[in-house]
């Protein structure tokens, strides 16, 4: 995406950094980048040299690898978490940003000279930096109470399902925050995903059968929904803000993002856990917890990290291709997680959910060719460049 003044908005690969650093060997360049960037070239990986080529589909496939074990680890747990007795929301919004300090491992592995004791760019103010992160995080603090209530109350399995309609959400944002260009591929997409949460919304059998009122079934939709429109525009402003206002390419600014953005996150959960008085029942809860006090502990701790690995893969994502894509792979953990609710939490598995799963599945492999198409043809036209 150009930046206002029409150059390149993600800046050319070797800027930043301290020479010879670990760092370095992280950034990523697109092709072209001595030219405006579009949204079609941070769909395709750098062509000027092999090395460069491969290094960038390593990094995809690191983060998609981070993105879908995590989600689907998060999305498990959780459901466990409820399922043993657990009933604070606000702790389950807690666990699912509080895991962050251990982001601090990664940072520190790749930190640079320059960036060593920084959170923001020389080129961005500490004060403008800081307002993002804020607005950032109580952002995300309300998006993980919302999936807090969805999962509460609704199956496992729809759940998921209806969290693929992030993508639709995400392509709005896209075109007017983004300047995402869409191809047939891609709105055949959104079309098959959007459906196949709108399947669950009238399907009665999608209640499943944990008891649910058809209050609590319509209540959690609609927050799971909400939740998936928040977490799409979250996605979006986070392009805009690697793009236009930190404009650098280390893998540092993406550990940066998601620290401090959690960070703010996690204090606001912590005060929402006092101020709702929810604390007062955590004693309890452990002790009365299915599993085993320990096995409690241990819940919402593998939670949070889980957590972690998942945001991890997002920010990388919006870092090395476009948040569409990120929301893209997002969406292929979600219709692999019923299979596991299926198994683990005997979710019921109708004709309906099948379908809703099937379309999902052929959704991510539409965009997923479109991804591939985009390599082809930029590969043909580096080899007619050169």
């Amino acid at each position: 995406m150009a930046g206002d003044d029409g150059s390149s908005g993600r800046g050319a690969a070797g800027g930043g950094g301290g020479g010879g650093s670990r760092e370095d060997e992280v950034q990523i360049q697109i092709a072209g980048s001595s030219k405006p960037e579009t949204s079609c070239a941070r769909e395709t990986p750098p062509q000027n040299s092999p090395t460069k080529h491969w290094h960038w589909w390593l990094m995809v496939i690191l983060n998609i690898f981070f993105l879908i074990a995590g989600q689907t680890a998060s999305t498990l747990l959780g459901r466990f978490y409820y399922n043993q007795g657990g009933n604070s929301k606000w702790m389950s919004t807690f666990v699912q940003t509080a895991g962050f300090p251990v982001l601090f491992i990664a940072l520190y592995l790749f930190r640079s000279k320059s960036t060593e004791t920084t959170i923001a760019s020389p080129e961005t103010s500490l004060t403008k930096m800081t307002l993002i992160y804020v607005v950032l995080g109580l952002i995300i603090a309300a998006d993980d109470l919302m999936y807090s209530y969805g999962l509460l109350y609704l199956p496992v399995s729809t759940y998921s399902l209806i969290c693929a309609s992030q993508l639709a959400f995400n392509a709005v944002f896209s075109y007017f925050l983004n300047a995402q260009k869409f191809t047939a591929l891609i709105f055949n997409s959104v079309i098959l995903l959007t459906f196949s949460a709108a399947l669950l919304g009238v399907d009665e059998d999608s209640r499943g059968t944990n008891g649910l009122s058809h209050g609590e079934y319509i209540l959690g939709f609609v927050l799971t929904l909400g939740a998936s429109a928040t977490y799409s525009l979250i996605l979006s402003l986070m392009q805009v803000t690697f793009e236009k206002v930190i404009k650098r390419e280390t893998f540092s600014v993406v550990l940066n993002m998601q620290i401090y953005t959690a960070l703010v996150a996690t204090i606001a959960s912590l005060i929402g856990l006092f101020a709702s008085g929810e604390w007062k029942t955590l004693e309890g809860e452990m002790h009365a917890f299915g599993a085993g006090r320990l096995s409690y502990v241990m819940t919402l701790l593998w939670t949070a990290i889980s957590w972690q690995i998942a945001s991890v893969g997002v920010v990388g994502l919006i870092f090395v291709v476009s948040s569409l894509f990120s929301n893209v792979i997002s969406t292929l953990a979600l219709p692999i997680i019923p299979v596991f609710a299926v198994i683990f939490f005997h979710d019921k598995m109708d004709g309906v959910k099948i379908i809703a799963m099937l379309m999902a599945i052929w959704g991510f492999i539409s965009y997923g060719y479109q991804l591939y198409v985009n390599d082809k043809k930029a590969r043909k036209t580096s080899v007619s460049v050169e």
